[in-house]
This record gives C-alpha cells, structure tokens and sequence, in this order.
C-alpha cells in the first residue's frame, strides 16, 4: 500500500482526542502521512505520534471538558446547540485545508469531520470512545430521560437541518449516528459493549488504541517494596469534588497504602492537610500510574476504565453523570470492579471498597479475561488495517 494522507478531526476533549493517539501513531509507523487539526492544549500529545498538527481553536476552549454538554437527556438540545457553533467555527477554520485521501473523525462529536469528508468525496473512518446505541441497547432507554416532542428539541432539530441541507449532508438522523462512514471504530472490546452480539453493519470494536504518553512525564513509587498504590483520578471534567478529595486525604493516613490523588482544578489550599503516604496532583501521568497500581478509583469516563483494565487494575467506579453511570454498571456486571454511588461517599464506604476489590481473586480472573478480550479486539494495528481497508474502497 502506498503512502496516504490521513486527515484526523476530534473535538478538543481529553476523553475524545486520547482515544485516537494510538490509531494516528500506527498510521505514521506505517508510513503514511498524517494531519491531525487540533488545539493548542493537544497539540503536544497529538505532535508526539508522528502526526502533523494542524492548528485549530475551539468555541469551548479555556472552559475545560466540563463545558461540553452531554450528548442525551435534558443536556441534548444544549449541546447540538454548542456542538454547531463549534462546527461552523472548524468548517471556516478548516475550508482551505488540502483534500486528504481518507479522513478519520470523532463519531459522537466529530460533526465537522463528517461533513469535510463529504465535501472533499473522501471515505471516512469514524471513532467511537465510548458505548454505542443501536435498537438492543441504548443510553437512552435507562440512564437518560429526553422528549423528543419537546418545543426546543424541535427548533433545533429544523436548525440542525437546515444547516446539513445547505452542507449536502444526509438527514439529521442518518448524519448524527455516522451512517455514510465506511467503517466505526469503537475504542471498546465487543464484551465490554451492552448487547455486544448484536451490532454488526460497520461497527467494528478494536478495543483501546493506547499509546505511551510520554509527554505526560514518567512516574515511579516511593521507596522499594513499599506500599500497593491506589490512583485516584474523577477525570478531567467532572472532577469539582472537593468535599470528596478532603475525604480521601482525611482518611488516608492510618491506611496501609500509596495514594495519588489527581484533583483537577480544585483548590488545594481548601482541601485540608496532606498526609504523608498521599501526593497530590492536578494531572497525573495516569498510564505511568496505572502501571503500578493495585487499584483505581475512577469517575468510569470510557477512557480511564479502559487504561485502568488495560492494566488489569480492579476499579472502584464513582460516576458523575449519565455515561459513566452506564460504563459503572456494566463495570459491576462484568465482575471488574465495584461502584459507589457519587453522594456523600464516607471514608468507611470508600475504603471498604478499595480493600475489596484489591483483594478478590475474582474481580482478578475478570481482569484478565477482560485483558485477553483487548488483546483480541486487536487494538492499534487492527484500526490501522481498517483505515486502509477503507483507503482501498
């Protein structure tokens, strides 16, 4: 196969651009050559795969993940309403950009990927970094409530229409789950997936596209053979939990472990005294971490469940919203790990699950067996061989 330019478009969001690094570092090792329109805050980790970075700036910049509205419930018609501004603003950043022979983009988000593809007659490859819906399974039949009679999802539905008519986009339906691309990626194993079996037609589940972050910095544990390390990490947008970081480090001293605490944008100097077996980061290295970790209290985002059972490390899963209260149960389903319900979590509570799943061989033979079905879903290489399958097309 002969040298390609791959175009890559994501939304400017830890959880949307991560899954894609490794996908991207494959295309480059293969000898292709790949753009990647990112932002200022990506374009580090983006430039380390070998990508070109094509710069861009977004209409959410500056007010982190947490800006970015959900994709259901009550937040839909807010966020089709963010994710159009966004849109114009990509197509009129990105209109002269050179046609590329394949474009790879972002599914839930990637609006403007999907248009550019079709504007430039190319094949797309979309990326999915999280649950798919089909008619087995769907976020919305138990974890969000929406009416799609409502006067404002109405309104919006004829703007979003009226802009993909003057696009010569398909209809709103057909365009928002991705029907034109040649193939879906879902950066998932099919075991982790609801109702796995059941989608076929262009969904292909690879399993996590993890590349080494080495921008991120390396980290190591104190002192040998110390203490198990425990991460603790509610992600990067809905992680303004101080009252929950002062429980952590409030009980942390008298525990037999190594905590990294990762808290965001919080307030350091309101979260109380730090112990002396806990450090404190805004971000953490969270791959070089998870390396090391014997267990991982995480918000359940679909990126941090994946590293954290790439790694094979027992989860205790504290969801903040809609998504990761469905990656959560299913983690508990999966016998992976445990969840703890968001409010008012105690010390008690959190500890007891902590020691739990660190120490049942059960949740380790899940582990593993979910480790084996990673491996299988053939990561990297197998996206990188769908890329170019669709290059072929």
């Amino acid at each position: 196969m002969g040298m390609a330019t791959v175009a890559f478009f994501a939304p400017a969001a830890a959880g949307h651009v991560n899954p894609t690094l490794g996908l991207a570092a494959e295309l480059v090792r293969r000898g292709h050559r790949v753009t990647y329109a990112t932002t200022g805050t990506y374009a580090e980790r983006v430039a380390e795969t070998g990508a070109e970075v094509v710069p861009v700036t977004s209409t959410w910049e500056g007010g982190g993940d947490a800006d970015i509205p959900q994709f259901h419930g009550r937040e839909l018609v807010r966020a089709m309403d963010v994710l159009l501004k966004e849109t114009k603003s990509m197509l009129a950043q990105l209109h002269d950009t050179e046609r590329p022979d394949v474009v790879v983009h972002d599914g839930t988000m990637g609006w403007w990927g999907r248009i550019l593809a079709r504007r430039w007659q190319v094949p797309s490859v979309e990326t999915w970094p999280n649950l798919v819906s089909n008619e087995h399974w769907a976020m919305s039949q138990k974890y969000t409530t929406f009416n799609p009679l409502s006067p404002a999802f109405l309104l919006m539905a004829v703007r979003l229409s009226r802009f993909l008519k003057k696009q010569g986009a398909e209809g709103m339906q057909a365009f928002m789950s991705g029907d034109a691309a040649v193939v879906r990626l879902v950066t998932l194993p099919r075991a982790f997936q609801y109702a796995g079996e059941t989608f076929t037609d262009r969904y292909e589940f690879v399993g996590p596209l993890i590349n080494e972050r080495n921008y991120q910095g390396g980290w190591a544990p104190a002192g040998k053979g110390g203490l198990p390390v425990l991460l603790v990490s509610l992600g990067t947008a809905y992680n303004d939990r101080p009252e929950f970081y002062r429980t952590v480090l409030g009980s942390a001293a008298d525990r037999p472990w190594q905590v990294v605490l990762a808290v965001g944008g919080a307030d350091l100097d309101a979260l109380g005294p730090v112990p002396a077996n806990v450090e404190v980061h805004r971000q953490v290295p969270q791959l070089a971490v998870l390396r090391h970790a014997r267990a991982f209290v995480t918000h359940a985002g679909m990126g941090s469940t994946m590293e954290g059972l790439h790694f094979e490390v027992p989860l205790v899963a504290i969801p903040q919203m809609a998504e990761q209260r469905a990656n959560a149960d299913r983690i508990a389903e999966l016998g992976l790990g445990a969840v703890l319900p968001p409010e008012g979590i105690t010390a008690d509570a959190l500890w007891t699950a902590v020691e739990r799943v660190a120490g049942d061989e059960r949740i380790r033979e899940r582990l593993a067996w979910m480790r084996g079905e990673m491996t299988a879903a053939g990561g990297a290489p197998a996206a990188a061989d769908a890329v170019e399958r669709a290059l072929g097309n």
